[in-house]
């Protein structure tokens, strides 16, 4: 697997490790035993909402849930009974596909006309869902995405049947077609409470008519004006129907951290003067930011535009766990002063803190937690081609159990402690305590030399956030500390739990800048390749060490070289990584080169076989001319995909 490039006397191995752990077992999830703090100054009429999109295509297909008391039970009841009071429903126009789908080896898996999955939102399901959420007693949000399938601001597709139509057909159509839609329901007992008109709406919708970044190979594009056309007679068409006078309107945007970006799109729209009511905001922490972040957006909207809000979108893991064939999107959410454990607790803990957050800022209205129903059935999949990418975000186990957190709509407000028949349970409480860190602590210095060791560390309270708290670490007498390991234990003020990190007294020093990419930045490194392929990822779960790891992927293959050079004593070095991915590559290397004044390189051949299947890659290389270059050779296939961290180069003689 090795190559060996000049000499025996250069010696290259691997060693493979597992170095991170599932957090949370998915079929522990409903024995856990939670606690929620309540959220003071909640308004009687809170959203306490749900995204069950799914829920028609999961029943249908033989999906079920149970409650806490282990018996099979309509969802709308168990969601009511821990304090859900509003369902949002995404619609699509017409989600069937428009031509034969296959798969790598050319077999049709889906044929043209056949149903896309997703939940098969058509007008007729969730007419379906919509009486049921009646029937309930709760409200109803319908999610407007015209298009056919999914919607959001990488894709804002045009329905199919619309495709050949002008801007000012287009115009009326929406108009029309919103209306029509509102009646229906309406005439069915079914009238929505809240229209969402077009879904994260970030870059228009309705592409390329009403698509408002600029594309110079389609003329077509009609740009924020023409947008802002399409929005107002969505706008119109809730307006125009049967109570639509007291329908509230919500204009939705993804990135609920970003400022610049609801700036850029609302300041538009009260330009436009187009009639709406709610700011809506998607906030997944793991890709959008802190809640520091979210509250400080809300309170300029608040300021800027006067009107209500409320998080539409948002949703946490309570496991790390995958439960089918296709992987999922989630990512541990761990910034350098808070986070998220993956876990029952911590996606409680996240809820609880998204609705404490909206419900801080002057009109916050609401929450609404992303397809809550997600759960493992064959049939009922994110689409008809693939799995389930979100099993491990939703409210429900796997196999449809209650999970405790669904319990935090009602905690918040201080109600509906609950026990489960499987031993796990949900109360309130508070004075939350931290009982481990974040992330081990190790650092190498050298003897005589006095470590430089943090001032504050991240750590992980009983409630499963985390945060970062001041620490006194004990004294030791590093100038006469021979080499070797040292634990050194810290004090956190006020509180009974111990730090600890780990000193390595040593004179083998690392000498790469940044060698686990926790910068976040290139820095030092310097990339040959496309940035959009091979990047710095923030993402704990993918890490080795930390948060960041140097990521690649791209749906094309590619090529690319991350570098960095460095200026070095003589002598024998030892150059390392930790290198995991999906494997089916062409060529990944670890090399060293420019170390002798020749083109000589020494390499390392990568291979890698699975997610968190972490194997360790290391080479020797003889420095005679004061300076070496190290880096990582990639070259890819389509859809291939790995994480690189920890490098290390040290002197061993």
């Amino acid at each position: 697997m090795l190559k060996r490039k000049i000499g025996s006397a250069l010696i290259a191995s691997v060693i493979c490790a597992s170095c991170f752990a599932v957090t949370a077992k998915q079929s522990e999830a409903v024995k856990q035993k939670i606690t929620v703090e309540k959220v003071d100054g909640l308004r009687e009429d809170f959203m306490k909402g749900v995204d069950i999109s799914m829920i028609d295509q999961i029943e249908r297909t033989g999906g079920k849930f149970y409650n806490a008391r282990g018996e099979e039970e309509d969802i709308f009841k168990i969601l009511k009974d821990h304090g859900v009071n509003y369902v949002r429903i995404r619609l699509w126009n017409n989600p069937t596909y428009e031509e034969d789908q296959r798969d790598k080896n050319g077999k049709v898996v889906a044929k043209k006309g056949e149903k896309r999955g997703g939940g098969d939102n058509t007008v007729e399901t969730d007419l379906r869902i919509a009486k049921r959420i009646k029937a309930a007693g709760l409200k109803f949000m319908l999610d407007f995405h015209y298009s056919d399938f999914w919607a959001d601001p990488g894709k804002q597709y045009m329905p199919q049947d619309w495709k050949n139509l002008s801007a000012k057909q287009l115009e009326e159509t929406v108009e029309k077609f919103t209306r029509e839609t509102i009646d229906r329901f309406t005439a069915e007992g079914a009238t929505p409470d809240s229209v969402q008109i077009g879904n994260e709406l970030n870059s228009g919708f309705m592409w390329p008519i009403g698509q408002t970044w600029s594309d110079d190979k389609n003329a077509k594009i009609g740009g924020m004006k023409e947008f802002m056309r399409l929005l107002d007679r969505a706008s119109k068409g809730v307006r125009t129907a049967k109570g639509g006078d007291k329908i509230k309107i919500v204009i939705h945007l993804a990135d609920g951290g970003k400022q610049d970006l609801y700036k850029y799109i609302f300041d538009n729209v009260k330009k436009s003067n187009i009639d709406y009511d709610i700011i809506g905001l998607s906030f997944y922490p793991y890709w959008h930011g802190s809640m520091a972040d979210l509250k400080a957006n809300m309170e300029m909207c608040a300021k800027r535009y006067g009107k209500e809000m409320a998080v539409v979108e948002t949703a946490y893991a309570f496991t790390e766990e995958n439960g089918d064939f296709q992987g999922n999107v989630f990512q541990v959410y761990s910034d350098a002063e808070n986070g998220y454990v993956p876990s029952v607790q911590g996606q409680a803990t996240e809820l609880r803190d998204i609705i404490a957050a909206v419900a801080s800022v002057k009109g916050g209205c609401g929450v609404f937690y992303w397809e809550a129903d997600s759960i493992l059935w064959k049939g009922a999949n994110l689409s008809a081609t693939e799995g389930n990418t979100w099993e491990n975000q939703a409210l429900f186990s796997f196999d449809g159990k209650v999970l405790p957190s669904l319990a935090t709509y009602n905690l918040v407000s201080g109600v509906g402690e609950v026990e489960n028949v499987w031993g796990g349970s949900a109360k309130n409480g508070s004075g939350f305590t931290p009982y481990k860190l974040a992330e081990e602590i190790e650092i190498t210095t050298k003897p005589g030399e006095i470590p430089a060791l943090p001032s504050k560390v991240k750590a992980v309270f009983t409630n499963d956030s985390e945060k970062l708290v001041d620490v006194e670490w004990d004294k030791i007498d590093w100038k006469n500390q021979k080499e070797g390991k040292v634990t050194v234990g810290g004090t956190i003020p006020n509180q009974s739990f111990k730090a600890k990190a780990i000193v390595n007294v040593s004179n083998r020093q690392n000498v790469i800048e940044d060698p686990s990419f926790e910068s976040g930045k290139l820095g030092k490194w310097k990339l040959n390749g496309s940035s959009a392929a091979s990047f710095m990822e923030n993402n704990k779960g993918n890490a080795h060490s930390g948060k960041f790891t140097y990521k690649y992927w791209l749906s094309s293959g590619f090529k690319s070289i991350l570098s960095q050079e460095i200026a070095v004593p003589n002598g024998t070095y030892e150059l390392s990584l930790w290198a995991m991915g999906g494997g089916g590559e062409n060529n990944i290397r670890l090399f060293a080169a420019n170390f002798d004044g020749t083109k000589k390189q020494v390499t390392a051949k990568i291979t890698n076989e699975g997610w968190n299947v972490w194997k360790k890659y290391k080479i020797r290389v003889p420095v005679t001319n004061g300076k070496v270059t190290v880096g990582i050779y990639l070259d890819t296939n389509p859809d291939c995909w790995g994480n690189f961290d920890d490098i290390e180069l040290v002197k061993v003689e």
